[in-house]
This record gives C-alpha cells, structure tokens and sequence, in this order.
C-alpha cells in the first residue's frame, strides 16, 4: 500500500495569515447540544489563507481563474528538494539542484516548514520565497507548477514581480504548504483546490504519495 503524506495546513482561526487578510473563520449556526436536528457550520474565509492554490487572474487581468487550472498539472509526479539554509530562493539556488529534465511539478522544502511545525500561529515577514529571477528559471525551464512552504513565493518586501512572471506564464502556484515530514525525492502529487467558480486562487487538500520502484 502507498504511503499518503498530507502536506496541508489544518484550517482554523488560529492560522498565520497575511497582514490585511479577513482570514478563517468556522461558526457553528446549528447544534445538536443546543436541541437542533444536526450540527451545521458556516464557513467565511480569504481564498488564500492556508495550503492554498494561486490562479492566473490573482495577478493577471486576463488571466484564467481557479476552475478553469488544468487537473492534469495538479495532479501528477513532482520532486521535492531541501533548501534549509537560504534566506531567499534565487535562481542560482535552482540551477545547483541539477534537477532531472523531466521535472515540471517543484516543491520547495525551506526552513518555513518548521513555522507550521511548531505552531506559530503569528505571520512572519522574513519567510523564504523566491526572487523574480528564480521566477524566470521556473518558466525558462518548463516547470508547470510551483509549491512553497509559507504564504506566498514571493518575498514579504518584493513587488508582485514573481508572481507576475509566473501566473503570466500559465505556472500554478500552490502555497502554504508543509514540508516538515517530506524528505527529498520523488512522490505522486494530487493538490485538488476548492472549484470556486470565477475566483483568484483557493484552499486546496494536497498529499503526496510514494512511488512504489
């Protein structure tokens, strides 16, 4: 049997967002403690709080928008790499990965992943992301889809540069994932976002599944 490791963040108030966000929040409308017929919720969030998918549209005026993203990009092989000891991720730091030419799904294991590892629920401005001309390796190189270990893949002070050159580029960003548990390799990705008809981005499930040899 494979193994299933979930990379995604759990949903809850207490989740780091970022500054000026509405953020999550679950409120209970019905409870069966309080004699209603059965418990039921009501959900309010910014579509990118959490593990969570980046559409085109959220940087591109004409860009195409969360429901429209290709499943066959979401789901498929991907390689995870470690980069435990960079600030930032330029594209120097990519190209000495000497990664295989078939790559186009990456996901960046950074030290973010120790954030979510040990709850710090506050958000942190010096998190690692990349820069616009690692940005560009990723389009120049074909990879079709990008995944990060915090918030977002560009850098908290950087204008909206690298994700421009992304989105434009039709790559998917998925952000907010956690790493912590993830040596790495090669692995089966399955990241399958909320279908939220006409929106930017939105909270997505993601796991990876070993590659049996």
């Amino acid at each position: 049997m494979q193994k299933i490791i979930d990379i995604s963040v759990g949903l809850q108030p207490q989740i780091p967002v970022w500054p000026g966000s509405e953020g999550f929040n679950l409120f209970q409308t019905m409870r069966l403690d309080n004699g209603d017929e059965a418990n039921v919720s009501k959900l309010e969030t910014d579509v990118h709080v959490g593990t969570h998918v980046d559409a085109p549209w959220h940087f591109v005026t004409d860009g195409s928008t969360v429901e429209q993203l290709s499943l066959d990009v979401l789901i498929g092989v991907t390689t995870v790499v470690h980069l435990p000891n960079i600030t930032s991720v330029t594209a120097t730091d990519l190209e000495s990965l000497a990664l295989p030419e078939n790559t186009t799904r990456l996901l960046l294991h950074t030290r973010n992943s120790k954030l979510w590892e040990n709850g710090v629920s506050e958000f942190q401005k010096d998190f690692v992301a990349l820069t616009a001309d690692a940005a560009q390796w990723v389009v120049d190189r074909g990879i079709r889809l990008i995944g990060v270990d915090y918030l977002s893949v560009q850098r908290f002070y950087d204008s909206p540069l690298t994700h421009e050159i992304l989105l434009k580029a039709g790559v998917i960003i998925v952000e907010g994932l956690n790493l912590t548990n993830v040596l790495p390799g090669v692995y089966q990705l399955i990241c399958l976002p909320l279908k939220l008809v006409g929106s930017d981005g939105a909270p997505a499930r993601a796991v990876l599944m070993s590659i049996e040899e």
